[in-house]
Formats: structure tokens, sequence, C-alpha cells
């Protein structure tokens, strides 16, 4: 059998070039050597407001992106959170073994609470939904990049509370992951990761965004006070605008220092800029096409929550035997 493999997105901002060079890309790569599971986290999404309609629109667009990148639906299940209930409920049997002080040393949980004035309790409870995404499936394997290293470690740890409490439950899963895709920072400011949450105009590259648009983002990258391109002194400003060349055309080392020693950063953010585009206007078309084709999208989410529901609900049944719960 398969390793099974499970990991998700967020329905809320504009999917990103970073999102696809360093997750979809790598997604696409792997289905067909793992069982994979591939999830719109739209209970995630809710631990703040959403404008309700935003939100629908936002997980149908989505999941029409993760097809669009070459997520094959026969071979990968492809669903929404919401639509398997058990997610929600294991995560509020595993809420029940998780202390609290495991919750509150989280770094995202205080960078976020530190920029509000009222904090909700989902905001706290948010790594043990994502565990309870995980070991629902009892995944093996969770391809997530730096920023989610804690959550899934959080995860190992309930996973093993669990079995230490209530017998072997849980697979644990491992954190030897299958290679993470290009670690892609912010245009505007190359010492933070491109972020889908981040309101600058030149922050990110959209997955939708027109080649007009692709291409001025992309021109007013910072870059450093060279004249031209050094891989010994590039700041990261430069390296950045290399690794996101390098990602979408498979470039070795070799191969771009060849390239680009010595050419002006003009002319870097050109072949840049038009890589992107290269890449991303037959993206686009995909996408387009999927939106056009009526209850095609509807079909493909319903048939992978179908799929997937078997498991997650033997799951759920056996955890409620262990805890000695009503069946």
């Amino acid at each position: 059998m398969k390793t099974r493999v499970f990991s998700g997105m967020q329905p809320t901002g504009n999917l990103h070039i970073g999102n696809y060079l360093g997750a979809l890309k790598n997604w696409v790569r792997i289905q067909h050597d793992y069982e994979c599971i591939f999830c719109i986290v739209d209970l995630h999404a809710v631990t703040l407001y959403q404008d309700p309609a935003e939100l629908r629109g936002k997980i149908e667009e989505i999941a029409a992106l993760y097809l669009a990148a070459g997520i094959d639906p026969k071979v990968s299940s492809v669903l929404v959170q919401s639509a398997v209930a058990a997610h929600a409920e294991l995560a509020w049997m595993l809420t029940c073994v998780t202390p609290v002080g495991w919750l509150e040393r989280m770094t995202q949980y205080k960078a976020k609470a530190a920029k509000q004035e009222s904090v909700g309790d989902g905001l706290l409870q948010y790594p043990v939904l994502m565990a309870a995404d995980i070991l629902l499936y009892q995944a093996g394997i969770v391809p997530v990049g730096e920023d989610q290293a804690q959550h899934l470690e959080l995860t190992r740890d309930i996973a093993q509370r669990f079995n230490s409490l209530y017998g072997d439950t849980f697979v644990v899963p491992g954190t030897s992951l299958p290679a993470v895709g290009a670690r892609i920072m912010g245009l505007d400011d190359p010492t933070q990761k491109m972020s889908k949450s981040a309101t600058g105009a030149n922050h990110a590259v959209s997955l939708l965004d027109p080649p007009d648009k692709i291409r001025k983002t992309i021109m007013r990258a910072t870059t450093d006070s060279n004249p031209a391109v050094d891989f010994e002194t590039a700041g990261a400003g430069v390296l950045n605008l290399l690794a996101i060349y390098q990602a979408f055309r498979g470039a070795t080392d070799d191969e771009m220092k060849a390239k680009f020693t010595g050419m002006r950063y003009g002319d870097l953010k050109k072949q840049v800029a038009e890589m992107a585009v290269e890449h991303l206007v037959p993206f686009q078309e995909r996408y387009r096409q999927i939106r056009s084709e009526a209850g095609y999208l509807a079909g493909v989410l319903r048939e992978g929550a179908e799929r997937v529901a078997p498991i997650a609900e033997g799951t759920v049944r056996m955890v409620k035997e262990r805890m000695g719960l009503y069946v």
C-alpha cells in the first residue's frame, strides 16, 4: 500500500506563485507515488470572520486552481474540509487530550493574538483542527513548509499522547517530507515569505493576474545596490528572483550561473517576468475551462469527499471506542 499524504490550503486571499512553486507544483509531482488527499480547509478559514458569499466563491476558486495546476481527481482525492463532518468531530475529541500550554506556545497563535484586541477560541484551537485533519486519515506524510513545521510537530505530540492514554490508535506522521518546493519571498520585501494575506500592491504575483500585471509587479521587485547579478554577493531580492526563475524552469544551479552571471537587473526581471507569463497563461486557460464546465467542479469535490469518508468515519468510530464514547 502507498503511504497516505494529506495537505491543504485555506480559501482566503489570492493564491500566488509562492503557493504554486512551494506547494502545488510539488503536490502534482508526488501524487502518483503516494495516496494523496488534498483539502480546501474552510473550517480553518473561519477562525477569522469571512464574508459568507466570498468564502463560498473562494472555495470553488481554490479547488479549480488545484485542478488547473495538475492535480488529477482520478488519482488524488480533492475535497472541502467542512463536507466531511468527521474533521470537526475528531477535533473535539483531540482538544480534550491537548494541554492548553501546548497551544499557547504556538508561534503563529502568539503572533496573530498580539495583533488583535479580542482573540477567538478558534485561533487557539487551530492547530488541534490541523492535527485532526491529518490524523483522521492516518496520514504518514504531510508536505508542509517551514511555517507549519511547529504545527506538524504538535500533531505528532497529540497523536503520541492519545496513543499513550488510549492505546495504539493513530499513525504518527513522519517528519521526513517529500522535497518541499521553492521558498518564495515577497517581491516588495524579500526578507518575508510571500503571503496571500499581504496587502502590498507589489508583494506577490497572483496565479490569476493578467500578463501585464505580472510583468509590472516583477519589474518593480526589490533588488540590491549591485549593478548586475553576482551569485557570491547578491542580496535577498536578487536571489528571490533567481529562485522564481529556477523553480519555473527547473534549471540546475550551473545552468543558472551560466545564464545570469553579470546580467543587469532590468534584464533579469524581464527574463523572470516572461518565464512567469509563459507558465501562468496556459495555467489560467485551464482554470477558466474548469470553471466554465457546469457541474464539473461540484462533482469532483463531492466524489472526493465520498472517497475519503469511509476512512474518516472509521477513524472516528475507533477513537470513540477507545475513549469509551457511545458508538
